[in-house]
């Protein structure tokens, strides 16, 4: 019996002990750290109803009153795998945001806010009851542009209206244009006040703000109370999709070369936002690997322009320890990049479904001395479930068994991917935010996906697959 007491009695001095412990990380990460929610490539589908009535108020109202007739719409459903962002989906997303903002002194939006096909949807509608003419007339086009603008406004307000008053750091993305093209000229012009009074207002002056992103759609500005620059790169006329533009270019390149020379003499930590990242187009690349999972140079398809890519490395190359964070979008899925041995790019899963995953976003762990990142979790909408809901989906330092900063962390798991077969399998599931994984990530295919984690170039992410 006596036995028996000492074994309990040990036992609850070592519960007492892992609950004194967990307490005081618990008070470590309040007083040392603190969360910035992130979240990435929204599709807004304003189209989604596709009743006359609804696209005709639309079009008549402000975007003020867009929500109240997206409330009259007969679909209260958000939407499914396959389809961009409806209304419901959309006040979904923005209220489980809103519910883990904790103490985030800002949030950040890795751009996309139009839904695909934006252009052709509007047409077909603005239209109706014809077809569409092969060359929409000038005065559809200018309706459209106008409805465009009424949507990019109408979103800025929502999560306006969601978070509060801190600001919100966001860049374009491949999609926020008039032709799915990225954003030309027009767009920018016509967008840069909303944006500048929805999300930036007060973190930069009010007309340096308006000089660059009119002139390219980038911009920096400052986090309040903190020693922090954002820098809010447009990376989509870095794609070798879009018409070649050498000077718009450079640049940019220029810009960003002298802001972050500017922010190391000031001592200042430097967050670099972007929408497209660089290095290979996994998506598109893996269907075109061979029965012996090799794939050749023709079909790899790349992110960026080689030469810009190699420009923008050097670039950073500069400034070791000023860059603290990296992040992008635009993939939709769960994954990260390694840049460099010190620099790595985490990538915001999408809150739209339309690639077949669950709708996602993450709360990041930052230190306040550093403004590295230590952590994240990862809240995702099954939509397989009911009722529908944002919950907690992972934490990365929990499942992977990992602790210290972020990047490091990140960098230590790309050879874990491949000699532990746990942490695969998990990073499997996580790609699609927990959808549709089987289906897409083989064994076959397994290198295309793993490659292009650490091999920005494309010969080497060749390479790197073929010799798997």
């Amino acid at each position: 019996m006596r036995h028996r007491n000492l074994k309990l009695f040990s036992l609850i001095l070592a519960l007492i002990f892992q609950l004194h412990l967990a307490g005081c990380g618990s008070e470590t990460h309040t007083a040392n750290t603190f969360p910035v929610v992130v979240f990435s490539d929204v599709h807004f589908d304003p189209f989604y109803d596709p009743s006359p009535s609804i696209f005709q108020a639309l079009v008549a109202a402000d975007a003020t009153g867009w929500a109240d007739i997206f409330k009259t719409s007969g679909i209260v459903t958000p939407s499914v795998w396959g389809n961009d962002t409806n209304y419901p989906l959309l006040v979904l997303a923005l209220s489980s945001i809103r519910q883990n903002l904790g103490a985030s002194p800002l949030i950040i939006f890795t751009g996309d806010i139009l839904g695909h096909d934006f252009a052709q949807l509007f047409y077909t509608q603005y239209y109706w009851p014809q077809s569409v003419p092969s060359v929409p007339g000038p005065a559809a086009v200018a309706a459209m542009q106008a409805f465009a603008g009424k949507t990019v406004t109408f979103f800025a307000q929502q999560v306006r209206s969601s978070v509060g008053n801190i600001p919100v750091m966001f860049v374009v993305g491949n999609n926020d244009s008039y032709a799915d093209l990225g954003p030309d000229s027009t767009f920018l012009a016509s967008t840069a006040e909303p944006f500048y009074k929805n999300f930036v207002n007060g973190t930069v002056d009010h007309q340096v703000f308006l000089d660059t992103f009119k002139a390219g759609g980038y911009y920096s500005a400052e986090v309040p109370g903190r020693n922090l620059t954002v820098i809010g790169l447009n990376t989509v006329m870095f794609s070798p999709l879009i018409p070649l533009d050498t000077g718009a270019v450079n640049a940019e390149l220029a810009w960003l070369d002298s802001t972050l020379a500017q922010a190391k003499t000031a001592g200042k930590k430097v967050w670099l936002l972007m929408h497209e990242p660089p290095g290979a187009n996994i998506l598109a690349t893996f269907p075109t690997i061979d029965a012996g999972g090799h794939i050749a140079t023709f079909p790899t398809i790349m992110m960026w322009n080689q030469d810009y890519q190699a420009s923008f490395l050097q670039i950073l190359s500069k400034y070791p320890g000023v860059i603290s964070l990296t992040l992008g979008g635009h993939t939709h899925m769960d994954e990260y990049r390694i840049l460099s041995s010190s620099s790595i790019i985490e990538i915001t899963p999408s809150i739209s479904p339309r690639s077949s995953n669950n709708p996602a976003f993450r709360v990041f762990t930052f230190s306040h001395d550093t403004f590295k990142p230590t952590d994240y979790k990862t809240l995702s909408c099954d939509l397989s479930t009911n009722p529908l809901q944002f919950k907690s989906y992972y934490d990365f330092s929990t499942a992977y068994f990992v602790q210290g900063l972020l990047d490091d962390s990140l960098a230590q798991l790309f050879p874990a991917l491949v000699t532990d077969n746990t942490k695969q399998a998990l990073y499997r599931e996580h790609y699609f935010s927990g959808h549709n994984s089987p289906a897409y990530i083989t064994d076959a295919n397994w290198p295309v996906f793993w490659c292009g984690i650490d091999h920005m170039d494309k010969q080497g992410f060749i390479d790197c697959v073929n010799a798997y």
